[in-house]
């Protein structure tokens, strides 16, 4: 039977319009119809009264590591865990994501595909938690962003990065990916802040080994995403044919024209790095870690300005995980992007809604709320545009037509 929800004001993720007094009727897990509620003429057996709220599509963190929960000891977790535990602390972290109003989550790096386990036990309808898509083991170089730091003596395959060293392997290692589940590609394409020794400006791969890697995912027609923060390893990436670059802290004016002339997504993570800072070497962080998050934000809300005024397509996404950044408390980077990068509400709405889903190729069924979509609907009693910082406080939460959260 179907059921109605009705809205004081509904963002529309399609025209990035908001509208008064709407109506949203649904049925099982998809959306029906859309109008204003006095045109509201077909019958339903529950209405959900959501008319002193602002209400708008369920949002999409497009970065995040579900296996990790922001302490510093997780990035580490695989020595001292079994991926059974691990499993079951991606479980938890997806329900928190949830119920912060993020009905879909893109996983950019777990360990023994504990994402993919926890992907199909909540399409299963086994579990709870965000609609999941997930890139299993990220590929790497050694000495690289995610390969494992332990000693030369202690032999293990079991970390967050799978590691090559040439286009063979590459390839082998994409393959193998995609074998045990993963919808996407993530590379390592620079080195990174978290993890020690490496530089992140410099650029991982050879351009042989990026595109060997890359044309996997391109004959599957899967999408694929980069960690980078220096110019030289986001120009590689881009030609060879990345969809999204994830950070991108250390891009130069160049990276910014092969974005918008390429069609490739930028998702800024700013909350990754301001959480480190705010953390500190007080918190138990290395100094190296700590400067090099410093170094990576130095420029990155000048670059987010030219980002946008070039028509570079933004996506939200957080890195939510990694140190004192924690699963469903990352919506501070709303306020971040708009701090940074000089974001309008519309634009911060639109990254987390209509431009990921159109990135992960859902366009139409998530991140909108329009006939024939998912029933994922959220919504906070304050309107964002009188204060960005109600997206912190969404106090109603719907995924496929089932209510998770709602407090009146």
């Amino acid at each position: 039977m179907k059921k109605a929800i009705y809205c004081k004001e509904l963002f529309d993720s399609e025209t990035g319009e908001v509208n008064s007094d709407m109506a949203i009727v649904y049925e099982g897990n998809t959306v029906t119809w859309v109008g204003k509620r006095k045109d509201q003429m077909e019958e339903v057996s529950e209405v959900i009264d959501l008319s002193d709220k602002f209400v708008m599509p369920g949002l999409i963190d497009s970065h995040m590591h579900t296996a990790m929960n922001g302490h510093p000891a997780s990035m580490t977790m695989f020595q001292n865990m079994t991926f059974g535990e691990i499993t079951i602390e991606t479980i938890m972290n997806v329900k928190k994501d949830l119920l912060a109003g993020f009905t879909m989550v893109r996983d950019e790096g777990s360990y023994g595909f504990c994402d993919v386990a926890v992907r199909n036990g909540i399409n299963a309808g086994k579990i709870d938690g965000s609609r999941m898509f997930v890139s299993g083991i990220a590929i790497t170089a050694t000495g690289g962003h995610a390969d494992s730091r332990l000693s030369p003596y202690v032999k293990t395959d079991t970390g967050i990065g799978y590691v090559v060293d040439s286009p063979d392997a590459g390839r082998k290692a994409a393959r193998y990916t995609f074998k045990y589940g993963a919808d996407q590609l993530k590379v390592m394409a620079t080195g990174g802040v978290m993890s020690v020794g490496d530089i992140p400006g410099a650029a991982e791969f050879s351009e042989e080994e990026m595109s060997a890697i890359l044309q996997v995912a391109k004959s599957k027609g899967r999408i694929s995403s980069a960690h980078a923060h220096g110019a030289d390893g986001i120009k590689m990436a881009i030609r060879c044919g990345i969809t999204s670059i994830e950070h991108g802290m250390m891009m130069d004016d160049e990276c910014i024209d092969m974005m918008a002339e390429h069609g490739v997504y930028l998702v800024p993570t700013i909350i990754a790095v301001t959480k480190i800072i705010d953390m500190g070497t007080a918190g138990g962080l290395a100094q190296e870690t700590v400067e090099k998050a410093r170094m990576c934000i130095e420029r990155h809300g000048e670059n987010l300005k030219k980002c946008r005024r070039a028509g570079v397509k933004i996506v939200f996404g957080t890195d939510a995980g990694t140190y004192n950044n924690y699963h469903g408390k990352q919506a501070e980077e709303f306020a971040l992007m708009q701090k940074y990068g000089d974001f309008s509400v519309k634009e911060l709405l639109l990254s987390a809604t209509k431009t990921p889903a159109q990135m992960m190729g859902l366009s139409g069924k998530a991140g909108c709320i329009k006939q024939g979509s998912f029933a994922d609907v959220v919504a906070a009693d304050v309107s964002p545009w009188y204060d960005i910082t109600a997206m912190e406080k969404i106090s109603f939460v719907m995924k496929e037509g089932k209510v998770y959260k709602y407090e009146p």
